[in-house]
């Protein structure tokens, strides 16, 4: 579902295909609902060696994040036992040669991270009605603030940044939409626009600094 709040476009999950139809790269929106942490080690367990994940993704979304957590003193009985501390973007390009087979087989709808990803997410969101979104770097802190509670952890045995740490969340943004359900991709965009910009400014340096031998 989406919402608008504040002037601010809200995706609440479980968000379907439709919700994402007219959201573009570029747009700056926010996520309430389920929101699960998932690095390489969760990807390659699912892609390579075929063992589901013990946590149903589907119109979700996911954070390539390394998190650092707490446990909480005197957790009640089926009470959250741990807190978020520090939530930051890990590279998203990391998961990029997993990512098709990771959503085609999941239906995550929304991915976020740190960087653009390349072909193989381009062609699931195309497909399978996804989006790739950028978390600001440096702001760890702040995306904590926007976890509302840890309601479930698996696969603790890989250690605290590679845990599913799945989060409830409130306002979790800014994100930037990199690559949206069309497939369009903002930094593969960008790339184009960039070089043609870089020989323009290298010929006028080459006219200003021709007389150097």
């Amino acid at each position: 579902m989406v919402e608008i709040r504040d002037g601010k476009k809200v995706l609440v999950t479980p968000v379907s295909a439709e919700d994402l139809a007219d959201i573009k790269v570029g747009d700056v929106i926010y996520l309430d609902g389920d929101l699960m942490t998932c690095r390489d080690v969760a990807h390659r367990r699912l892609v390579e060696y075929g063992r589901d994940l013990p946590y149903d993704i589907r119109d979700k979304a996911i954070f390539h994040a390394g998190p650092i957590v707490r446990p909480i003193e005197d957790a009640a009985p089926g009470e959250p036992d741990y807190e978020m501390v520090s939530v930051g973007p890990t590279t998203s390009m990391r998961m990029e040669k997993f990512e098709y087979e990771f959503v085609k087989q999941t239906g995550v709808r929304v991915l976020v991270g740190k960087g653009g990803m390349g072909p193989n997410t381009e062609r699931a969101c195309r497909e399978f009605g996804a989006i790739h979104c950028v978390f600001p770097a440096g702001c760890a802190v702040v995306a904590a603030t926007e976890v509302e509670y840890i309601a479930e952890h698996h696969w603790e045995e890989l250690g605290m940044p590679e845990t599913l740490w799945c989060c409830k969340v409130h306002g979790f943004g800014p994100l930037i939409v990199s690559i949206d359900a069309q497939g369009d991709n903002v930094f593969e965009r960008n790339k184009v626009l960039f070089n043609e910009r870089k020989d323009e400014a290298l010929q006028v340096i080459d006219e200003q600094v021709s007389f150097i031998k």
